[in-house]
């Protein structure tokens, strides 16, 4: 049995893999997000180890015989989080999440200071990086910034807790503006540019590596043995594990509090001009670029809550009575939290553009869907723009359950989207499969096969032809306001 981690932004998930690849066990805790002011987005790390323990306890609650036969753990995690320990190793101040848009001026001071830095990382200097929430640190808290010791990723905050060993993957350390991306090493130049040495990093490792073994104490309050644990990676490279994207042009769409649109590369093409993400993938000697966006099933959430729906399902169940043979007047700009791809711009905003007095709460819902295709779509033409080839796409994340969804987004798309059993908990498996990996010595190709096909959904010719148009109607929308952000 292999127990994979996923510490997302809204929860924690944990799963447990047979050998035949089977979920045999599951359980999740709750996360909460902090926006003390405007485009601030924090956790506490001490909240993801309490939540961590939770689904932990859930499990051994309900599977205290399997969890004593788990023999390796594979971590998954939220990118670019900043979490800072002390030479104490306590933490110092909030983990800075991905979504945080605080420091535009920080990266603009990264590119100023070091010219060779996209030459270096393959990626534009984004507030979402952890780099430039570093310079942030020190330029707006220099007393918390002269106390630190490491920096750590969220999961590896966790990995250390477990281990007592401070270890990164490629995946997620290529996330922070830090890695040389091509050399697969820290790059001391872009670590001096925000005041930092290699000594504050964890050591690197390929994700599927062995970093250490499970402590006593936690392996007893958890029900297992010191197993060992494996290196994991960034939540985007464990979701493409997880549903057996590795090989070129294979691609996926993760609809999560964020969305992505993941593609695996075959060698190192960066492109950052375009604002798409060019990382390590968590395979050795293996790439991907993506289209990312800051707001996805968090939209369909903060709608739901708006308009009163006790839960996502009961709103969507009034969207799926709506007449789709025609467009909607409506368009929504799911720029919550600011937007990566194609706009890098952490000050842009959500806004429903064509309200009348006769908008309806469906309406409003149908809009949010729709406009987060919009943005899919804004991503596409980006990576198909860097020379990026995209062949099949699965569909992974909490919004993956929804038929409806997956209609508007294939249309809009004008591609069939593939969907496959535990699309839902893609990263956890992900990291399940490289903890198999970390144990068994397998070749990848082996282990991370395509899931088992659920269904695929084609595009609606009718609906392909309004969206068209609507989908040009929103990116003007967006360039018409963007100064008004």
């Amino acid at each position: 049995m292999y127990l994979g981690i996923d510490l997302g932004t809204s929860s924690v998930k944990v799963i447990v893999l047979d050998d035949n690849d089977t979920l045999v066990a599951q359980a999740s805790s709750p996360l909460q997000v902090s926006r003390p002011k405007p485009l601030w987005s924090e956790q506490d790390p001490h909240a993801w180890w309490q939540a961590t323990n939770l689904a932990m306890e859930e499990l051994k609650t309900s599977h205290s015989e399997l969890l004593k036969t788990v023999v390796s753990i594979g971590l998954s995690g939220q990118m670019h989080g900043a979490t800072l320990l002390d030479g104490d190793n306590q933490i110092i101040r909030p983990a800075i999440l991905w979504n945080d848009g605080r420091c535009e001026a920080q990266c603009k001071s990264i590119e100023a200071n070091e010219p060779t830095s996209r030459a270096i990382t393959g990626n534009i200097a984004m507030p979402g990086f952890t780099a430039p929430k570093l310079l942030w640190v020190k330029e707006n808290e220099p007393s918390n910034f002269e106390k630190i010791a490491k920096v750590l990723l969220p999961k590896d905050y966790l990995r250390f807790l477990m281990t007592g060993k401070f270890a990164s993957d490629m995946s997620d350390s290529a996330g922070t503006l830090w890695l040389d991306v091509a050399k697969r090493q820290w790059s001391t130049k872009m670590l001096a540019v925000t005041g930092l040495t290699v000594e504050h990093m964890p050591v690197l490792f390929e994700g599927t590596d062995i970093t250490g073994y499970l402590c006593d104490e936690v392996a007893e309050k958890w029900g297992v043995n010191n197993i060992p644990v494996a290196a994991g990676a960034g939540d985007n490279a464990a979701g493409a594990v997880g549903i057996g994207v590795i090989e070129p042009a294979q691609a996926f769409l993760s609809l999560g509090t964020s969305g992505v649109f993941f593609v695996a590369t075959p060698r190192y093409n960066p492109n950052p001009d375009s604002a798409v993400h060019t990382f390590c993938h968590c395979i050795p000697d293996t790439w991907h670029q993506m289209a990312v966006f800051l707001s996805a099933a968090s939209c369909l959430t903060w709608v739901t809550q708006l308009t009163g729906f006790k839960d996502e399902k009961s709103l969507l169940d009034e969207v799926e009575k709506l007449d789709f043979s025609k467009p909607s007047s409506l368009v929504f700009l799911p720029y919550l939290s600011g937007e990566r791809t194609p706009h890098n711009n952490p000050n842009a905003q959500g806004v429903f553009f064509g309200l009348t007095h006769n908008t309806s709460s469906a309406e409003l819902g149908r809009a949010v869907l729709e406009g987060v295709a919009f943005a899919f779509a804004d991503g596409q033409q980006a990576l198909l723009a860097s020379g990026t080839n995209i062949a099949e796409i699965s569909v992974i994340g909490g919004g993956s359950r929804s038929h409806l969804w997956g209609q508007i987004l294939a249309s809009v798309l004008n591609k069939p989207l593939t969907y496959r059993k535990g699309a839902e908990v893609g990263p956890a498996y992900g990291a399940a499969r490289l903890a198999k990996i970390a144990v068994s010595r397998l070749d990848a190709n082996t282990v991370c096969t395509y899931g088992e096909l659920d269904y695929v959904i084609e595009p609606n010719p009718d609906m392909s032809s309004y969206y068209g148009p609507q989908h040009l109607k929103f990116q003007k929308l967006y360039q018409s306001l963007k100064t008004y952000f």
